[in-house]
């Protein structure tokens, strides 16, 4: 589509919500009644206190509200959305700039609803994700937000560009794309993958980056298929074997979220940030909840495309990149370190559509996750000042496309364009 297509389709795009919008504000507003949480809530409960804090983790609120480096909790980490920024809020309990002095019903109505003081929030507050939360965990989660120091930080929140920046514009989107709806397990799930469920789909807000979006930024209709966002690509959570977790075992999955690494990954990006954060800290149970309900989503309809033949000029070109930049590590079979390097061989982010992610290390490096279970990770350094966008192009088709491995080419023009999105440096060379 062409720029000016998309410029169109974008200011059509808006009109429309704006239209929904303004007849869902006029007849709904902002003050619609929600029913009071049954739950209680007692702060100065040891037992309530710990089980709201598990409920943080299994959330991952730490990552989005704390600017690393700053206070915990104290907000004002940038979001880069296809919209503009938006920086997380300030959700410790200072009166003046944070949620102090919120009652539980205004808390749920945030976290559940997607309504704040100021108004609608703005999807990438999970909201969506949160409504499926029970009423004992937000309880129990307001208790332990309850129990953190206030922090005097004010986060100018919303740093849109108009027409974004109008909140009513919400009403629409939440009209168009928001199902306020509890969860409930399906009938005659069992126990260990209705909690898998719960916990992916709730609180673990997986969908934000797994499920790819529209142009208005709702989920389309392939949930937990991949998604791209922020120049990194979440990749499809199914059991498709080639781009998804077809070929993971269960001690595959368990260890990369406990871990951050496995035999066929790393994590990296937001998701090195959701281990580090999020997902080490969860029980094994929980664990172990999650991978039995993964393994119960059908494959995503991702197909298999036709290798490039070695033969192909860049092919040819990516070897010779590969052997001298980057065998030392991947070593010749692609075969990777277990558990440090990632396997290039059979791994689903390669195969991936979206090369987004291979791109961003490539370009930018990458840390391994720091976790218990795995405290010395290898790094990945940075290329981007060493090769040429053709050089680059050409090794990631030589990888996506070697050892059993088929994906599209990598063209010069979309490193170019990584580039530019992640802010890396220029190649030496020119």
């Amino acid at each position: 589509m062409s720029t000016l297509k998309t410029v169109a389709a974008a200011v059509i795009a808006c009109a429309v919500v704006g239209g929904v919008g303004f007849i869902a504000f006029a007849e709904y507003g902002q003050h619609k009644n929600f029913a009071s949480i049954s739950a209680k809530v007692d702060s100065a409960d040891p037992a309530q206190v710990k089980r709201g804090q598990y409920v943080a983790i299994t959330s991952d609120c730490v990552a989005c509200h704390t600017v690393p480096g700053g206070q915990p909790y104290a907000g004002g980490y940038a979001l880069q959305t296809p919209f503009g920024t938006i920086k997380a809020s300030n959700i410790t309990q200072d009166t003046e700039t944070g949620i102090g002095g919120w009652s539980l019903d205004q808390f749920d109505k945030a976290v559940r609803h997607g309504i704040g003081t100021h108004g609608y929030l703005y999807p990438a507050m999970p909201y969506t994700a949160y409504t499926k939360m029970s009423d004992q965990d937000v309880a129990d989660l307001y208790a332990y937000i309850s129990t953190l120091a206030p922090v005097k930080h004010k986060v100018v929140e919303n740093e849109l560009p108009f027409p974004f920046n109008q909140r009513m514009l919400l009403a629409g989107w939440n009209l168009l794309f928001f199902k306020d709806e509890p969860f409930i397990a399906t009938s005659g799930t069992p126990p260990q993958v209705a909690r898998g469920d719960y916990l992916v789909n709730g609180p673990g807000h997986c969908a934000a980056c797994h499920t790819a979006k529209n142009l208005l930024g709702g989920d389309v209709a392939e949930a937990l298929q991949g998604g791209t966002l922020q120049g990194w690509h979440a990749p499809d959570l199914t059991s498709n074997p080639h781009t998804g977790l077809g070929k993971w075992s269960d001690e595959d999955v368990i260890s990369y979220l406990k871990t951050g690494s496995s035999r066929q990954s790393v994590a990296s990006g937001p998701m090195l940030e959701a281990v580090e954060n999020s997902t080490q800290h969860m029980n094994d149970q929980d664990l172990q909840a999650i991978t039995a309900y993964l393994k119960t989503l059908p494959s995503g309809k991702a197909e298999v495309p036709v290798a490039v033949a070695a033969s192909d000029p860049q092919m040819i070109q990516g070897k010779r990149v590969f052997e001298s930049q980057c065998e030392a590590c991947h070593v010749s079979s692609g075969a990777g370190v277990r558990r440090m390097i990632p396997e290039l061989r059979g791994n689903a982010q390669v195969n991936a559509k979206d090369p987004a992610s291979l791109l961003n290390v490539v370009l930018m490096g990458a840390d391994a996750p720091l976790t218990a279970g795995n405290p010395t990770g290898a790094g990945m350094p940075r290329f981007d000042w060493k090769l040429a966008d053709e050089d680059i192009a050409a090794v990631q088709t030589y990888i996506r496309n070697s050892w059993g491995n088929s994906a599209a080419k990598v063209t010069a023009e979309q490193v170019k364009a990584a580039r530019a999105e992640v802010g890396a440096k220029p190649w030496l060379g020119h």
